[in-house]
């Protein structure tokens, strides 16, 4: 009986995994290079003085066309050195250009307020935003914008990690699964969530959205725009699967900083619609049959137990692959262990406490 229950799980494990690679692998219409729109890069930066330099540097080698895009840095409020980097990298680019943030209102605070400044400065008609701790490709602005034909709204993409070992590369692979189901989901027109640090959206709909000062304060505004713009039932929101989108972020190095940013994501993915919940649930009851293995050992059980394993590698196969990233699945087995027990133990983590810490600055 035991196994018939995990085989009932597994099954539909299966399916919504077969319907997430569909959706993640759907191809879009694209706009000729002398169609693009004006484009506008937004970085918040926050005491990222031993991570901008490399952003600004894949920044500073994007090719767009001449006179059509922006790069705003907007220093929020670092006390290190932030700020000096960002002066010294701008001094001889006209395209660039660094901002304070309004100062802080009500729930216009952190990452968010520094956006919506960023955002009120554009010039673009795209907003394209990613992190200080991220590398970007030199065609990365060319391959999202490309997507904006005159129906869409908003368009994602994937972000991996600098792989390097064991515990980076787990990370790596876990965002890209994480991901994959984002734009699965997406592209099947069921939108559940995003990744600010890959996400980009028509100014003229941030704008009818209501802007951040509208939405809901939330620590995941990246999540809260998805689902406002996706409340107005008049654009499109798309999430290609392009190795040239691809951008790259830096890993948590500790343990306790992987914490932080599992609880921040968890406790912003709160208000997911409940299809996210449904998702979420059959994700926990397979890792939970796959942790009762040695209650319930048979031959049958192991069976079941492997193929969630190999259900998992061969969904994150082909999104590798089409990424260029396939050497980071030698990580596979490690993120397996990693995921298990993360899936198993967030809503504990979230049901003791609300509280987010991110960037030295505390959210409840």
């Amino acid at each position: 009986m035991p196994e018939i229950i995990f085989l009932i799980i597994l099954s539909g494990y299966f399916i919504q995994s077969v319907l997430f690679v569909i959706g993640a692998k759907k191809v879009f219409p694209r706009l000729d290079d002398k169609d693009l729109p004006t484009a506008t890069v937004i970085v918040a930066a926050r005491n990222e003085e031993e991570n901008i330099s490399r952003c600004l540097e894949s920044l500073g080698k994007l090719e767009y066309p001449e006179g059509k895009l922006e790069v705003i840095l907007v220093n929020d409020r670092s006390t290190d050195k932030t700020g000096e980097l960002i002066d010294s990298f701008i001094s001889t680019r006209e395209n660039f250009k660094k901002i304070i943030p309004d100062e802080p209102k009500g729930k216009m605070v952190g990452k968010v307020n520094a956006l919506a400044t960023g955002i009120k400065e554009a010039n673009g008609e795209v907003i394209l935003t990613t992190d200080a701790d991220c590398e970007v490709k030199p065609a990365w602005v060319k391959t999202i914008a490309s997507h904006y034909t005159n129906d869409v709204g908003m368009v994602d993409s994937y972000t991996s990690q600098l792989a390097f070992n064991s515990f980076s590369g787990m990370q790596s692979i876990d965002f890209i699964y994480l991901l994959m189901v984002a734009g699965g989901t997406i592209n099947l027109g069921a939108p559940i969530t995003c990744i600010g640090n890959n996400m980009s959206f028509r100014k003229k709909a941030y704008m009818e959205a209501g802007g951040y000062e509208s939405l809901p304060f939330s620590v995941t505004e990246d999540f809260t725009l998805l689902r406002a713009i996706y409340k107005l039932e008049k654009y499109k929101i798309l999430f290609p699967l392009d190795k040239d989108a691809l951008v790259t972020s830096t890993p948590c190095s500790s343990f306790k900083q992987l914490y932080h940013q599992k609880k921040r994501w968890s406790v912003g993915g709160l208000g997911v619609p409940f299809r996210g919940f449904l998702i979420m649930f059959w994700g926990y009851i397979a890792h939970l049959c796959m942790l009762l293995t040695p209650l319930f050992y048979s031959p049958v059980w192991l069976y079941l137990f492997f193929f969630k394993i190999i259900i998992d590698f061969f969904v994150l196969y082909p999104i590798h692959k089409r990424l260029g990233i396939s050497k980071n699945l030698k990580y596979f087995l490690v993120h397996q262990v990693y995921y298990i027990l993360y899936v198993l133990l967030l809503p504990f983590i979230v049901l003791a406490s609300r509280k987010v810490v991110w960037k030295g600055r505390e959210y409840k």
